[in-house]
């Protein structure tokens, strides 16, 4: 059963399919090139992203949660891949079993394989001071005050110089070399800071080091714990100046506790600073996801650093990966502040292409109004084929007019049921007048 469709709805139809027919070059080559930039750019990043942090407890692993739940927020999960520390992220993201990591300044000496992974930054995230508690009662033995103020006054204390696998271990041997101290001499170990922190209460242990934020909470614990006391630093200025990754800072006298006077004067402490690293191949929207988070974790002011301060590319040992540079220039992109950040992400990306796309097909669209002119005139010029060989016909045979007038009413019957385009229209009636010439010849012949 056919469809009986009004003429107008037929008109528009084929109006609309002449469109389509003569614009089909275009489109294809539009989706084509659209396709083939989407697999070039590849706009849209992993769901999921394998981040390397450090001990249990420790300041990289709290920071690690915080981060996994900003990514969780735009759809990204985070695998937390706990280490012994930072040279042990390093080697990580090195040998490629991890996307991202924190890394503390200086462990760029870390020996690496001629196959590693190429790294990048996406900024300095804060300072990680170096911790040297000690037992004053260990220390009453050495100094007449009680305190301890230089490294060779540990020449003869049980200490732990920094769990194995993180920077603390290579960064105090660097330091007792300075101090012309034979590290094999001294009493030495590598526990975790769990069990140092445990059995320097118990007095196994006369001094544990750590390289962590404030925030780690054993630091906290020891900072306030009676009979623990902080070492001092008093020439940290001249570590800064001998060693590029390290930086002076001062704990101020009362901020770990205001009412206790907690510490009762400025400690001079050293510190590196902390990076977030990530591999170079990690999808480009993921790291710009990444320095987002850094900005949103790190940017309020702490004990060593004033608001804003952090997350920021000062002094950097690794190349500064391009979305954190604009992150840290112009913050979240405009479009992510108003729609998810996968459609932001995909926009971002695809937009110059699509310009210049839209540039290479410009002069391709000038082919499609002369191919709807063609495909639309076509219909009228084709019936002047069929007139031409009957006037031929007649021309050779003058006694077959009523037979070829009978093929000219089949023609113009068919003529009349012919759809064009209302500025097309004149084509359709000079070609009624042609019909009408080649019948007026025919019977007056």
């Amino acid at each position: 059963m056919s469809l009986h469709l009004p003429r107008p709805v037929k008109a528009a139809l084929l109006a609309f399919w002449d469109l389509f027919t003569s614009a089909s070059p275009l489109l294809f080559a539009g989706a084509g090139l659209i396709w083939l930039a989407y697999w070039w750019l590849d706009p849209m990043p992993p769901k999921h992203l394998t981040l390397v942090t450090g001990p249990e407890q420790s300041a990289y692993a709290e920071m690690g949660e915080q981060y996994a739940k900003l990514l969780r927020q735009q759809g990204i999960t985070v695998d937390l891949v706990k280490t012994e520390g930072s040279a042990d992220n390093l080697r990580k993201l090195q040998a490629g079993e991890a996307d991202a990591g924190f890394v503390q300044g200086g462990s760029a000496s870390v020996p690496q394989d001629e196959d590693a992974e190429e790294l990048l930054t996406l900024g300095n995230l804060f300072v990680e001071p170096i911790w040297l508690f000690y037992r004053s009662s260990a220390a009453t033995a050495i100094s007449e005050t009680g305190h301890l103020n230089s490294l060779n006054q540990l020449a003869t204390l049980r200490l732990n110089a920094g769990t194995a696998g993180s920077g603390v271990p290579p960064l105090m041997d660097t330091l007792m070399d300075m101090h012309r101290m034979d590290p094999k001499k001294a009493s030495l170990s590598h526990l975790e800071q769990t069990p140092a922190t445990i059995q320097l209460l118990q007095g196994k242990l006369d001094a544990v080091v750590f390289a962590s934020a404030p925030q780690a909470p054993m630091v906290q614990m020891l900072l306030q714990t009676p009979g623990i006391r902080l070492m001092d630093f008093p020439q940290n200025e001249a570590y800064a100046r001998r060693l590029p990754f390290i930086t002076p800072v001062t704990l101020p006298r009362g901020v770990v506790d205001l009412a206790r006077n907690v510490p009762s004067q400025d400690v001079h402490l050293i510190a590196t600073t902390t990076s977030m690293l990530v591999r170079e191949g990690l999808h480009p929207g993921l790291r710009q996801l990444l320095a987002q988070a850094a900005m949103q974790t790190h940017g309020q002011s702490g004990w060593f650093n004033r608001a804003r301060e952090f997350p920021n590319a000062s002094h950097s040992e690794f190349a500064l990966a391009p979305e954190a540079e604009r992150t840290l220039k112009n913050g979240i992109p405009t479009l992510q502040r108003y729609i998810p950040f996968t459609l932001a992400n995909l926009v971002e990306r695809m937009w110059l292409a699509l310009g210049i796309i839209i540039a290479v097909l410009l002069p391709l669209g000038k082919i499609a109004p002369p191919l709807y002119a063609y495909r639309v005139r076509s219909r009228v010029f084709r019936w002047y084929g069929q007139l031409r060989d009957i006037e031929s016909r007649f021309a050779a045979s003058p006694g077959s007019a009523a037979d070829l007038l009978n093929e000219l009413a089949e023609i113009e019957s068919k003529v009349e049921k012919v759809i064009l385009p209302l500025s097309y229209a004149d084509e359709l009636y000079a070609l009624r007048n042609h019909i009408g010439l080649v019948r007026q010849r025919l019977t007056t012949a």
